[in-house]
């Protein structure tokens, strides 16, 4: 199945380079569904990032939260922070991805003075509404930003220009003094669950334990419980056992396996709990999805993506 997906290292930082050193600036136009299993998966970026949806609507995850977004808003998110979007339906969300060093070099004064104080705060993220009279302004000019780059002559100058307009607002918006410790310990535990996901996605075919897991970062199994819950919404053994469910979900289109034998290389012992688990996060039975995951899909050519 030709989705597309999220391409991230071991410490699930994007991979993908976002513009280059002359204009660290990159525009996509995308559409959740597209992307592998309806979902753009956790990652995260140095960049910031700022999106608008178009059209449809989508659940998004941002470091502890989740807002479900709809057609007219907009969100910042900042830099390093961790990040999923996923959607039941058709959402397009012409988005940007930037260094904020295209605004200023970090050694002057507009980086330390503006720049600096926003991606160093605990402020993970800012929601665009227009309901808001001040976020609406920021929504206002973010589409004008990402209208402009779907003209025939892009002007960069202009594009700054707009930038560093919207950038004012949204330094206007944080709160620059933050409490170090906080932001320190966020940092920490966002390391703590990348190191934990990361080592489910290298063992995820033999039998892991909580326990397992909470070595990988010699913690309890409380804390990581509490890291789960709080980070991405629910509990390691449940994300172990979606993730090899979407693995066994690719080998199903892409091999010619039998389906007890990708449920035993999945992580599966038993075979009747894998297909009832399958159904449950599918909606279809493994037959029924391999089946399904043969026919072609509809050309989706307007949307640039990320590869």
């Amino acid at each position: 199945m030709a989705y597309d997906r999220i391409r991230t290292d071991e410490s699930l930082r994007e991979t993908v380079r976002h513009g280059n050193d002359e204009y660290p600036f990159q525009y996509y136009l995308e559409d959740i569904w597209l992307f592998d299993f309806h979902c753009i998966d956790w990652h995260w970026h140095p960049e910031v990032e700022l999106v608008f949806i178009e059209k449809g609507k989508a659940d998004f995850f941002i470091g502890c939260d989740r807002h479900t977004l709809s057609a007219g808003t907009g969100i910042f998110i900042n830099s390093q922070v961790i990040h999923r979007f996923e959607t039941c339906e058709s959402t397009v969300i012409p988005n940007i991805v930037f260094s904020p060093l295209l605004l200023s070099p970090e050694t002057g004064l507009i980086y330390q003075k503006y720049i600096k104080p926003v991606i160093a705060s605990t402020t993970q993220y800012i929601l665009f509404s227009p309901d808001d009279p001040v976020k609406k302004d920021m929504l206002n000019t973010l589409t004008e930003i990402l209208a402009m780059q779907e003209t025939e002559n892009v002007s960069e100058i202009k594009t700054v220009e707009l930038l560093l307009n919207l950038w004012r607002m949204i330094y206007e918006n944080t709160d620059a003094a933050e409490n170090t410790f906080t932001a320190l310990s966020s940092v920490r535990t966002q390391a703590q669950l990348q190191i934990m996901m990361q080592y489910i996605h290298d063992n995820y075919p033999r039998q892991i334990s909580l326990e397992d897991i909470a070595r990988t970062v010699m913690l309890s199994k409380s804390s990581v419980l509490n890291i789960f819950n709080n980070n991405i919404h629910t509990t390691p053994i449940s994300y172990l056992i979606d993730y090899r469910l979407k693995c066994a979900a690719k080998l199903l289109t892409a091999t010619e396996s039998s389906i007890f034998s990708i449920a035993q290389d999945t992580g599966f012992d038993n075979i009747g709990y894998f297909c009832r688990k399958f159904k449950e996060r599918f909606h279809l039975t493994p037959s029924e999805f391999r089946k399904n995951g043969k026919q072609p899909l509809a050309a989706f050519e307007s949307i640039t993506r990320r590869i």
